[in-house]
């Protein structure tokens, strides 16, 4: 199955960020990740393989299994001794991770046909914990059961779009694996990057010497990187990555052992069989319920509930909250073209988050008239019994409107016009709040009329 995931900056991107600078001037990151509002499609590692094998690159033999009886005769139908069961998530660090249920690792060697049964039963229904997917897990519906290589020698190879180069790029590496994170941070030279210019297409010079820096210089890992970015090219990929490439000790053979997909989203009217396989189960219930609202939401690990227009925006908003030592709960970009009913249901999709303790509305009305929004809030506020501290700050189109709708709407909903006083405030809010919750006591607010009317 596939999904649709903001995450994600790559191992591919984190490579680039990490070294980019070292090839283009002004690479530049910083405390969120610049384009965390667009989700792009994520597949799981068995489509990738798919992918790959119709693509005729090779791989080993594999299949998915959604049942230990599936596991069974999967494991059967590869008649060795020699196998692997991968937890089909969408998270990094499978192998290091832990199921709920005790079981460790979600990548496990396997040599009897029993013993991959009694895996995948244990696997199958339940949340692996990684590094990557926080206290609360992924849920595993399907595992993928495949041959077991030896690896004797591993490469990262990689096909990505990245603005910085007006296109694709080839990002290789001699030493692949797992610890490619790790050669990125100590050791930057193993890195080659190779940009492509999309309209005259890869060219054999540039990928023989893509081969030559990582000592890979064989027919076969020629041919196989000119299928990679046909296959990129024909699925409008974002990201494809490799990770390991390697030779096989047994027969001398090179397979593909692991990969990464991701794809454009603003190609799923073309890519329609690909997008069908989303795989919902992987995301956040809070994100699939934005997106039936047009909102971009990223769940965050805060305490203090967000709702502004604009990217930009939100990122400042974020910005300025740490600055007074609060925490984001949330991303949250209502956009330009938000009805009433969609800042109602934002107002859902933030209280649904139980860390939530105070909200802060940031509003510059441009497109999006501010007393659009603030009949949006009064409802949400009237409907949903909000509990919780709301500072709003609104500026801009109809802004007079929209501070007397909240004023005559008898709310205890705090307007502000500074935006750093308006930090200030739900910061210092949210922690009484978050105190309360510890203590096991119950805060009513009782906001003074001069604070509503300042």
């Amino acid at each position: 199955m596939a999904t649709l995931l903001p995450r994600p900056i790559g191992l591919a991107q984190t490579l680039f960020l990490k070294n980019g600078s070292k090839l283009l001037v002004g690479a530049t990151s910083s405390l969120y990740p610049s384009k965390q509002q667009v989700r792009n499609l994520n597949v799981h590692e068995y489509i990738s393989y798919t992918l790959l094998r119709d693509a005729g690159i090779p791989v080993p033999r594999f299949n998915v299994a959604t049942t230990k009886e599936e596991a069974i005769k999967f494991a059967q139908e590869l008649n060795s001794k020699d196998m692997v069961l991968k937890a089909q998530v969408l998270a990094g660090g499978r192998g290091r991770g832990a199921f709920k249920n005790g079981l460790k690792g979600g990548v496990r060697m396997v040599d009897t046909v029993e013993v991959a049964g009694d895996l995948a039963s244990k696997m199958l229904k339940q949340y692996l914990v990684t590094k990557q997917t926080g206290a609360a897990g992924r849920i595993c519906n399907k595992v993928m059961v495949t041959e077991r290589k030896f690896p004797r020698r591993e490469f990262y190879i990689a096909i990505m779009m990245e603005r910085s180069f007006n296109g694709p790029v080839i990002i290789a590496s001699s030493q692949g694996g797992v610890s490619i994170e790790d050669v990125a941070a100590e050791n930057p030279d193993a890195i080659t990057y190779e940009p492509i210019d999309i309209v005259k297409g890869i060219t054999d010079e540039q990928i023989q010497r893509v081969l030559k820096k990582i000592n890979l210089e064989t027919a076969e890992a020629s041919d196989m990187i000119k299928r990679m970015y046909d296959l990129f090219l024909k699925k409008d990929a974002l990201l494809i990555e490799v990770n390991p490439y390697a030779e096989d000790a047994l027969t001398g053979k090179f397979f593909c052992l692991d990969a990464k997909f991701r794809f454009d989203d603003n190609a799923e009217w073309r890519q329609k069989e690909l997008f069908a396989l989303r795989d919902i189960t992987q995301e956040d219930p809070k994100e699939i319920e934005a997106d039936k609202f047009n909102l971009n939401y990223i769940a965050l690990d805060g305490n203090i509930g967000c709702m502004v227009n604009g990217a930009g925006l939100a990122m400042a908003t974020m910005d300025i909250i740490k600055l007074h030592g609060g925490f984001p709960a949330n991303f949250l970009d209502v956009g330009g073209g938000a009805t009433a009913q969609a800042v109602s249901e934002a107002f859902k999709i933030i209280l649904s988050d139980p860390n939530v303790s105070a909200i802060l509305v940031n509003i510059f009305g441009g497109i999006m008239r501010c007393d659009v929004i603030a009949e949006g809030i009064v409802n949400a506020a009237k409907n949903l019994n909000i509990q919780i501290p709301v500072i709003v700050r609104l500026q801009g189109t109809k802004v007079n409107e929209a501070r007397k709708l909240i004023a005559e709407s008898g709310l205890r909903i705090v307007p502000r016009d500074d935006l750093d006083e308006a930090a200030q405030l739900v910061v210092q809010l949210s922690e009484i709040v978050a105190l309360a919750k510890k203590a096991g006591v119950e805060v009513k607010f009782d906001i003074p009329r001069y604070m509503l009317e300042k």
